[in-house]
């Protein structure tokens, strides 16, 4: 290195998640503090092959923990699963006298970071989700957030559909994970979850419409991942259809769920995982996500995150059921 110091990279990659400029802020100010360099990259992995670097010290982290998305940006790179790519990431990481990265993203993000492992490169990873997809770390940074978006979205959703004894369709993020719509059942109160680990049962929708019509409820609330196997646009024209009692109105939450100032929670959470990554490459050691599991932040190998997949309690989809009454 030209100044002797060791130097990290911080990108931010896939979607974003409200969290994780706290996350690089953390990274960013405990490296200063033990006399490293840090070096910022743009536009995710596709920064990391272009070498679109920035040298960041810490009153570029000023003022950036409570702004959502991410000051470094992102993007999906179709570039960076290709050998070629990865090889060219390296070079640019070498020319630019890099160390070690540190990278702060979901699934894809962090197989990414496990490539760049196994090719030799010192690698951090920090999980950033609002789907909360993630093995290895009891919550990811961003989910917190995303779960409160949603709740105030419903429970608004929920004062008009009781004024109009309206059944409300509420679509969340979720392709492959119903944790949001899962969740979300339970502290919104909503009548119906669906979620794509457990396949709709369309009577059973219907049956349950009927019912809290019959029991003289104002309104039902229903949450529909977007991954769930029945779409929420064919739901309503169903229940329509059906003539259940209630009206349907129907709302896509969609990319509001990203965005928005990261709760306490997050913010938080994304710091000790900033503060964490830091000091694992202090303590020599890389290959590895920081998980929190208890109540402390701990290392889990990154080939042990890309190589299972966290599954959803159930439990909670058997709570819906039972609070809905």
């Amino acid at each position: 290195m030209k100044d002797g110091k060791f130097t990290i990279g911080i990108l931010t990659s896939g979607g974003d998640a409200p969290g994780m400029n706290a996350a690089i802020r953390a990274a960013v100010r405990t490296a200063l503090a033990n006399d490293m360099n840090v070096v910022g990259v743009l536009h995710g992995y596709d920064g990391l092959i272009n070498g679109e670097f920035k040298a960041l010290g810490a009153r570029d982290v000023g003022g950036i923990l409570q702004r959502g998305g991410t000051i470094l940006q992102t993007s999906r790179c179709k570039r960076f699963p290709e050998s070629s790519g990865q090889r060219e990431a390296i070079r640019k990481m070498n020319e630019a006298d890099m160390d070690a990265l540190i990278v702060i993203g979901g699934e894809g993000s962090l197989t990414g970071a496990q490539a760049l492992t196994q090719k030799g490169i010192k690698t951090i990873g920090i999980p950033a989700s609002i789907d909360n997809d993630i093995w290895g770390t009891n919550i990811a940074i961003g989910t917190d957030t995303a779960m409160n978006t949603i709740m105030d979205a419903v429970d608004k959703l929920r004062d008009t559909a009781s004024s109009h004894q309206r059944a409300f369709l509420i679509e969340t993020m979720g392709r492959n994970s119903g944790y949001l719509a899962m969740m979300a059942g339970i502290i919104c109160g909503a009548e119906i979850v669906l979620i794509p680990e457990k396949p709709a049962d369309q009577q059973e929708i219907a049956a349950a419409v009927e019912d809290a019509y019959k029991r003289g409820k104002t309104h039902a609330i229903i949450i529909n991942a977007e991954g769930s196997d029945i779409r929420t646009t064919e739901l309503a024209a169903m229940i329509d259809e059906m003539d259940l009692g209630f009206k349907t109105r129907m709302t896509i939450l969609g990319h509001i769920q990203r965005g928005g100032s990261p709760t306490a929670y997050d913010r938080l959470l994304a710091s000790r995982m900033g503060v964490k990554a830091v000091e694992a490459l202090m303590d020599g050691v890389h290959g590895v996500m920081t998980g929190l599991k208890g109540r402390g932040v701990d290392y889990v190998p990154l080939a042990d995150v890309i190589n299972n997949k966290r599954k959803v309690n159930m439990e909670y989809y058997r709570m819906v059921k039972v609070l809905a009454r």
